[in-house]
This record gives C-alpha cells, sequence and structure tokens, in this order.
C-alpha cells in the first residue's frame, strides 16, 4: 500500500487531495514512464541511475520531461519526510498529458509529476519461477522502456502465482531469456555470472548494472550474453535482481530444480551489492538530512 502523502505538481498532499483527470490521455492510454527506487536510511537509493534512465526514456517515448533532477530529488525527499520512511521505497511517475485526441482542454502541464513512497513488498526468499514464452518482444522499438502500461508484467505475474509461483521468466521471440517481470534475471556456472544482454528485449535494471559494474571488482566474473532456456536448467546457481530485493536466489524454474539457493557466488554478490548500498548511503546521509 503506498503512504498517504504523495507529492503532485509542486506540492506535497495527502492522496484524498490530489486530483487526476480521465482528460489526462497519457494517463489513461498509459503513455508515461515510473522509476521505483529503494529507500536506505531515508535516501532513495541510486537516485541518478533512476534519474538517467527517466530522462533517456522520456526523449525515446516524446515524453515531455521539463524536470530538474536535483529538485525532483528534493521532492522526493520532502515525500519521504512526510511519510517517515527511512526504510521501504518511492517511486517517480511522469505522465504525458498531451496525448492523442481523448485530451480535456483542462489546463494541465505537459506532464504531471507524481512521487509516492510504500512499505517494501513482502517476498519469499529463495523464489520459485515459472515461464512464458513470447513474453517479451525484443524487435519493438519500445523493448526496455520502462512506461506505466504495465499489463503484460502484471498480468503475467499474476498467472504464475495462480500456480505457486513467485515469479516468471519472459522468454522473447527468438526463444531467448530476456528477464522476470519485475525483475533481471542471472546464472552462475563454473564460478562465472551471466546476464541477458539489452537485446533481449530486457529493461536496463538499476541493479543489474551495479552488479555488473561491482562484480568483475569484487573478483566475480559477470557478464552479458544470449542465454536460452538449458542455460537455465543446467546453472549451478541462479538469481534475480530489483530495486525492491536487491539480489535473491531461485530454486526451481519450472518444475527444474536449483541444487544450490543460496549457493556462494550468490552469497558473495549480495554482500558486496549491500556494500556498495551502504557506502552510498554514508556519501548522501549530508545532503538528504539538509531537505
Amino acid at each position: 500500500m503506498i503512504h498517504r502523502f504523495v507529492f503532485h505538481n509542486g506540492r506535497v498532499r495527502p492522496i484524498e487531495e490530489v486530483r487526476l483527470s480521465p482528460g489526462q490521455s497519457g494517463l489513461m492510454s498509459g503513455w508515461g514512464l515510473f522509476t521505483t527506487m529503494r529507500v536506505i536510511e531515508g535516501i532513495p537509493f541510486a537516485f541518478e541511475r533512476h534519474w538517467k534512465r527517466l530522462a533517456r526514456d522520456a526523449q525515446r517515448t516524446h515524453c515531455p520531461f521539463p524536470f530538474d533532477e536535483e529538485t525532483v530529488r528534493g521532492q522526493a525527499v520532502e515525500v519521504l519526510h512526510a511519510n517517515q520512511v527511512r526504510e521501504g521505497c518511492a517511486r517517480i511517475y511522469v505522465i504525458n498529458n498531451h496525448a492523442g485526441h481523448w485530451r480535456s482542454d483542462e489546463n494541465f502541464p505537459a506532464a504531471d509529476l507524481l512521487i509516492n513512497s510504500a512499505d517494501l513488498p513482502p517476498h519469499k526468499e529463495p523464489v520459485r519461477l515459472a515461464q512464458r514464452e513470447h513474453g517479451r518482444h525484443a524487435a519493438s522499438p519500445l523493448a526496455g522502456v520502462k512506461v506505466t502500461s504495465w499489463l503484460n508484467n502484471v498480468w503475467n505475474l499474476y498467472e504464475a502465482q495462480q500456480d505457486g509461483y513467485d515469479e516468471v521468466v519472459l522468454f522473447n521471440e527468438r526463444g531467448e531469456v530476456a528477464e522476470c517481470t519485475a525483475a533481471n534475471i542471472f546464472c552462475v556456472r563454473g564460478g562465472r555470472v551471466a546476464t541477458p544482454p539489452l537485446s533481449s528485449g530486457c529493461l536496463e535494471g538499476v541493479t543489474r548494472g551495479i552488479v555488473l559494474e561491482i562484480g568483475p571488482q569484487a573478483g566475480v566474473p559477470v557478464e552479458e550474453r544470449v542465454l536460452r532456456p538449458e542455460d537455465l536448467y543446467a546453472a549451478d546457481e541462479v538469481f534475480i535482481s530489483s530495486t525492491n530485493r536487491n539480489v535473491i536466489p531461485a530454486n526451481e524454474i519450472n518444475g527444474h530444480r536449483i541444487a544450490a539457493a543460496p549457493g556462494p557466488v550468490v552469497q558473495k554478490v549480495e554482500k558486496i551489492f549491500e556494500a556498495y548500498a551502504r557506502e552510498y548511503v554514508a556519501q548522501h546521509a549530508g545532503s538528504a538530512a539538509r531537505i
């Protein structure tokens, strides 16, 4: 559940005072962007990486983006203060208000900016993964863009959960592994870690990017390469990564058991990621306290 106080177009206000309109055509059609950030000790973790992806996706989708990074960072911290969030998550939405014919003549800005917060969602560990063919379309010009039209993700997750799974691995039209509905996926074989390339249609996840950077520095080889279902089935270890869950091992993929969950490589990746997060928080603690 999201918390009571929400930032909307210049003000932090109780959620019952926030007005969105059916005349906001981007809202109704899903022409908008979002990102979700982990909050650690009151600080939006890896904010710069999330902002860079938002700005890139705005350009790619022709979504108005008249916002300043440091201003929005401060507004996010305002929401966290209002909701007294020390540990949790925050989400930024940008909604295109000038999209298509089905819009009203109300005096909307070019894009709405909304920021809210929530507790961390519960999750199981290790996770059981289902699989879905044609869950990603790698050839789409919008592949890898984090848009608010999120039905494909939540629908696939819902179906997997009905069968007792926790997440679902999505394959692209070439039969390659792409990602999960709300997480990137990695497999380990012989001590080496691999994750699908962006050409698979996967999201350029923030946690994924950090693991790719810091793994080799800590002696864990991490690479991007094309993966197929059999690579996951034959792996020594499999894990997923996301903002809200960091790094989580998987012990099953569609009935194929993964013996080590968590295995030694996953545990090492988890430790170095936690160290990276602690260092980030220490570097940003002063600026958050002043806002």
